[in-house]
């Protein structure tokens, strides 16, 4: 595992991502675990091996209204949870392991914590709040980021910017120890991936040549 000190949403930070097989896509890949891989986990190897090939990342224009808000609203939910827990939040940075993975988490508090923040609406908060920990949509990202960094650590903060005063944030602390099976599963399923990936790098770079 390798740490690099670079500012998320960057240039450099993209050109460091690229190739790499980050947090926000383990939903993707561990999908259907046990059986074949679906299309958008197809869609996302054919990205990562052109993006290998190249060596420079793919941009994608692909946004919508949840992104939109985790953009505007995370630095307001970073305050919120430093305030709460009097504690710093630094930097996320990257963390790589290898020549394919690179995930960034949304900050680091001191060399044992990190945090990842989900700007969500009302509704979403509520049955949030009532199960009492994480959603579980989020559950790979959440348990790969653990894994690569190394972390003691994750805080899982679910902001609601709608939610009265005091009561923005529902903050989640999860463990390594509690996500053992789900990383023996992630060692699984991307060995499986990494396959994938070697196959579409083949279809792509013996593709008939018109130049």
């Amino acid at each position: 595992m390798n740490w690099i000190d670079v500012e998320q949403n960057t240039d450099d930070w993209l050109q460091l991502k690229a190739g790499r097989i980050g947090g926000s896509s383990l939903g993707t890949i561990m999908a259907n675990y046990g059986k074949a891989f679906g299309n958008p986990a197809h869609n996302l190897a054919v990205k990562i091996a052109i993006e290998q090939i190249r060596g420079t990342y793919i941009e994608s224009n692909y946004t919508n209204g949840h992104m939109q808000r985790g953009h505007e609203q995370e630095p307001i939910a970073r305050m919120l949870y430093e305030d709460q827990t009097f504690c710093a939040v630094t930097n996320g940075g990257l963390f790589t392991e290898g020549e394919d993975i690179g995930v960034s988490p949304d900050g680091l508090v001191g060399d044992e914590g990190v945090i990842e923040i989900k700007s969500v609406i009302a509704p979403v908060q509520v049955d949030t709040i009532k199960r009492n920990t994480f959603d579980s949509a989020y559950k790979w990202q959440l348990a790969f980021e653990l894994k690569v960094t190394g972390r003691d650590w994750l805080d899982y903060i679910s902001f609601c910017a709608d939610f009265p005063d005091g009561k923005k944030l529902f903050i989640v602390r999860v463990y390594p120890s509690l996500l053992k099976d789900e990383f023996k599963q992630i060692d699984v399923r991307l060995n499986e991936f990494r396959r994938l990936v070697s196959e579409k790098k083949a279809i792509i770079k013996n593709a008939p040549s018109f130049n």
